[in-house]
């Protein structure tokens, strides 16, 4: 939606619907969506249903955008229900929106008229062809989607009369010059500071905390130990490489394997050419004459790289007496390729034509196939063998595997027996700190999920990795809760004297704080570290201070401010000695902070704009799933 509000700040409303439609749809269809309402639905804004397909159609659209964003990443954020959750929950906050906004649109009495659909469909470039409107190609466009052109001309209405609202509330968005100027002068201004770090870390060694006092703090916020939801699973597992390190083979299989495949290791023949080239032009039967006087040279004697260099139009080649390279069978030019494979060593080609022109080609040496030893590819050839012998027995136990897994799904005693193999076990770990080995999306969506947890059965087959996969049941499940105050006990303490050191550099801080509004330069014990013209945007030093530095007022006139900034270990005093007035700014620099600005304000319009809607509308959600 705020996708919409951008283009309707600039103007364009029907160029753009059809394409929308297209990435909302093409995915998962819009028949479902179309259809009639059934069940509860997910939602019910002033009256009117949201039904339950209608967001899972959205929901899936969005899923399938966000997949092709992220990539591979994605498949590790959809293993966390509590993401996919939250995902949904966003889809039905946009559909409920986009409800509000039709209502608003109805009751201000806000309409599409026929012309101004058809208007958009004839100009929309999705449905051209050669830049004219091509109704094969729309008919066929509205078949793929699944669409009528009825109601395809009805969900624009709808969508052209939200845009209508849209348009009228936020899309005259726009920036003044002095908004865009004032917020450059802001961002570039720079100031001159001292500052002082009054480091916490010396003071630790003196501070103590009591058990009394770390009690205290755990009850107090017991928000901050609560432990995630942790789960131990026992499991079974097949990998097809450990196989193979355990697979026997003779040395008569491996020689019996070279021996078989043996053209596997041959190097080939290669080839040194050379050619003597007449370039194509629009007149072939010149090339060709052009050609055959040169073949007449070479029959009159006449050197073969000498002639190259004067009449050769491969300038390249030529300075090489028309050498080229060492060529493998089949890399050429199919008709180039047959006549060198078809010379004898020194001997000369006739007249050979290709798309690119005329050849006199010459074979200049030749390097004959050679056999890899044996010796030298046994190795290679015993782990094929002990691959394959591996795989063979692999996807048999597999099948095993899955098999028994389902039919016995209250225990692995009998699946590990089935397949030869042991139930292991993992330590408790959460959704994010699982093994490495087993750190893969299906594996964690398989350890969390209802079948596994809930129902306490064996988990599907779950592929790790190519020929390595895994059957999981649950051994141990602790729910998300607060962690003992055992536990945490250390970690309160340290922090809690760290907090005690923090104050003692504040107290210090303060103190050297009051020594320079007093008027005293120098410090009793410390040293202030200039810095002039510091960016608000500095990452030189410690955030903190640069933060701190841009909030202390400006000093008046022969004068300085003075403050200090907690940071994480220890405080700063900051002295404000100078503001500067940003330089370099241009037409450029405030026009590209307009084109900023303009839809941050326009998404606060809408915002602002559902907000309102919201507050006086009446809004049930019987279900969200």
């Amino acid at each position: 939606m705020l996708e919409k509000i951008r283009e309707g700040s600039q103007g364009v409303v029907a160029k753009t619907i059809l394409v929308l439609v297209i990435l909302s749809f093409a995915f998962a269809g819009v028949s479902s969506y179309l259809g009639s309402n059934t069940g509860v639905p997910a939602a019910i804004v002033n009256g009117e249903e949201i039904s339950a397909s209608e967001l899972e159609n959205a929901f899936q659209n969005e899923r399938s955008r966000i997949e092709q964003q992220l990539g591979d990443m994605f498949n590790t954020l959809a293993a966390d229900d509590n993401y996919m959750n939250g995902i949904k929950q966003g889809v039905l906050d946009r559909l409920v929106a986009d409800k509000l906004i039709d209502q608003a649109a109805a009751k201000l009495g806000l309409r599409v008229s026929d012309d101004q659909i058809k208007k958009a469909i004839i100009e929309e470039p999705a449905f051209q062809t050669d830049g004219k409107f091509d109704n094969e190609r729309y008919l066929a466009v509205l078949r793929q989607l699944g669409y009528q052109t009825t109601s395809f001309r009805n969900m624009m209405r709808v969508d052209m009369t939200r845009r209508q609202l849209l348009n009228a509330l936020v899309g005259s968005e726009f920036v003044l010059d002095g908004e865009a100027k004032q917020l450059a002068q802001v961002q570039g201004q720079t100031r001159d500071i001292r500052y002082l770090v009054v480091d916490s870390t010396p003071y630790l060694s003196s501070v103590s905390v009591s058990d009394e006092e770390a009690k205290t703090y755990y009850d107090a916020n017991l928000a901050q130990f609560m432990s995630p939801e942790q789960v131990s699973v026992e499991y079974v597992e097949l990998n097809a490489a450990d196989m193979a390190k355990n697979s026997q083979t003779t040395d008569e299989e491996v020689q019996a394997y070279y021996d078989e495949h043996k053209s596997q290791y041959q190097t080939p023949e290669k080839r040194l050419a050379a050619h003597i080239f007449v370039a194509a032009t629009d007149d072939d039967s010149a090339d060709k004459a052009k050609a055959d006087a040169i073949v007449a040279k070479l029959n009159q004697g006449e050197d073969y790289a000498e002639v190259a260099k004067t009449d050769s139009d491969d300038q390249l080649s030529a300075e090489q007496g028309g050498q080229l390279d060492w060529f493998e069978q089949g890399v050429m030019d199919p008709a180039f390729d047959e006549a060198l494979f078809a010379l004898q060593q020194d001997q000369v080609s006739p007249v050979v034509k290709t798309e690119f022109g005329y050849h006199i080609i010459k074979l200049l040496d030749v390097q004959a196939s050679q056999a890899t030893a044996f010796d030298d590819v046994k190795a290679k050839i015993v782990a094929q063998l002990q691959e394959k012998q591996a795989l063979d027995v692999f996807y048999g136990l597999q099948s095993k595997l899955a098999d028994t897994s389902y039919e016995i799904p209250d225990t692995l005693i009998d699946t590990a027996q089935a397949v030869g193999a042991k139930v292991q076990t993992t330590a408790l770990f959460s959704r994010d700190n699982v093994p490495a080995k087993f750190n893969n999306p299906e594996f964690i969506k398989a350890a969390f999920s209802d079948q596994v947890l809930a129902s306490g059965m064996n988990s599907d087959v779950i592929e790790l990795a190519p020929n390595h996969v895994v059957v999981i049941r649950v051994k141990q499940h602790n729910m998300a809760g607060t962690q003992p105050f055992t536990d945490v006990k250390t970690a309160i303490v340290d922090r809690l004297k760290q907090d005690k050191a923090n104050e003692t550099a504040r107290e210090n801080a303060a103190e050297f704080m009051a020594q320079l509004k007093a008027g005293n330069e120098t410090l009793t014990g410390a040293t202030l570290t200039s810095l002039p013209g510091l960016g608000r945007f500095n990452q030189d030093i410690d955030q903190a201070i640069t933060n701190k530095a841009f909030k202390i007022a400006a000093p008046a006139e022969n004068s300085v401010s003075i403050d200090t900034a907690a940071l994480a270990t220890g405080y700063a005093v900051i002295v404000v000695d100078k503001v500067n007035e940003a330089q370099g700014i241009n037409d450029n620099l405030i026009n590209t902070l307009k084109q900023r600005l303009s839809p941050q304000n326009s998404e606060a319009d809408y915002r602002a704009v559902i907000a309102t809607l919201k507050a006086d509308a009446d809004i049930e959600y019987p279900v969200v799933e």
